[in-house]
């Protein structure tokens, strides 16, 4: 909302003293041309906001100009509670209710600590990009805001939710749910509800469209998300038909590989530079479609009925594009 931005660029020009259009832009997320429309906004309601020239010119406000903000809105409130970084905000669409919540509350620091609370921030690392194992930690997941925000009403208000959601391999169907709780796991969001009394997971990324209805969610008053979300995970990693895999990968795709797999149990330095690695997959299926996606990338050495599967899979393809239609 564009009263949200006036206040964030005010707020913005209080603690930096002064900025150019362009820094502006960057940090609203706007063009240099909206900020311009901004600025003379808050000069026509009276906000001193005035602009410096030359190379190192911008915009500024006169010194000693105070505003009384109200309090943290809504999501703004929840962003603070969710995040104490901004990717778990990010995956559940509250990334900029964050940055805006942050910016008010170090404006209301006391002048003489926000110098002393900024270097305290650069000194904090919350969810680095990488592990100590050198694997990148995935990306944020898109997720159109209307759908993330139709799903976290339904959460907080207690409340059924009908979802169109598109199960891998399968055509996107609508079903009707009862929302449990919200949960961020390296950039994914996930939806735990029930269904017809039986836990389900769903991942926010594969909701098509959401849906809150106006009747009560059947689920307990009090809830432990860790834990709830522990149990899931335990059972989908010791469920089904698990299938061990030995194989050989390029290192450049060993994160696609661990991405996909359950589990690696074992990892070491192969022949022309490859990984020889051992990992489990929660099924047949799911094995035969993770390593066809890793193409000559990678080559299975065990199973036998895994190498037979690719094998005959890459022979029909080869036989489907070996004549011109």
């Amino acid at each position: 909302m564009r009263a949200d931005r006036l206040v964030s660029l005010v707020l913005l020009l209080r603690q930096h003293g002064r900025l150019s259009a362009t820094a502006l832009a960057r940090e609203l997320e706007v063009s240099t041309r909206t900020v311009l429309r901004d600025v003379e906004a808050l000069s026509a309601a009276g906000v001193p906001v005035y602009a410096e020239r030359g190379r190192h010119g911008g915009f500024a406000l006169l010194p000693g100009f105070r505003t009384e903000l109200t309090g943290l809105n809504h999501d703004e409130a929840l962003a603070l509670l969710v995040a104490g970084s901004r990717r778990g905000a990010q995956a559940f669409g509250l990334g900029s209710a964050l940055a805006s919540a942050m910016l008010k509350v170090v404006d209301a620091l006391p002048a003489s600590y926000r110098e002393t609370a900024a270097d305290a921030a650069r000194r904090l690392l919350i969810d680095p990009e990488a592990d100590l194992l050198a694997r990148r930690q995935a990306v944020v997941e898109e997720v159109p805001d209307a759908v993330v925000a139709e799903v976290r009403r339904a959460v907080f208000a207690g409340r059924k939710l009908r979802i169109r959601y598109a199960a891998v391999d399968q055509t996107p169907k609508w079903r009707t749910v009862d929302p449990v709780g919200l949960v961020t796991v390296r950039g994914q969001g996930y939806l735990l509800a029930t269904r017809s009394g039986a836990d389900r997971t769903y991942r926010l990324s594969r909701i098509l469209a959401a849906e809150e209805l106006d009747e009560p969610a059947q689920r307990t008053e009090q809830v432990d998300l860790d834990r709830a979300w522990q149990e899931r995970s335990t059972r989908f990693r010791t469920g089904g038909d698990q299938v061990a895999v030995l194989l050989r990968v390029n290192p450049a795709r060993r994160e696609d590989l661990v991405g996909t797999a359950l589990a690696v149990l074992t990892e070491e330095d192969d022949t022309d530079g490859r990984l020889r690695m051992e990992v489990t997959f929660q099924d047949s299926r799911h094995a035969v479609w993770a390593m066809w996606q890793l193409a000559t990338n990678a080559e299975v050495l065990a199973p036998q009925w895994l190498r037979n599967s690719l094998r005959d899979r890459a022979a029909e393809i080869a036989a489907r594009y070996g004549d011109s239609p």
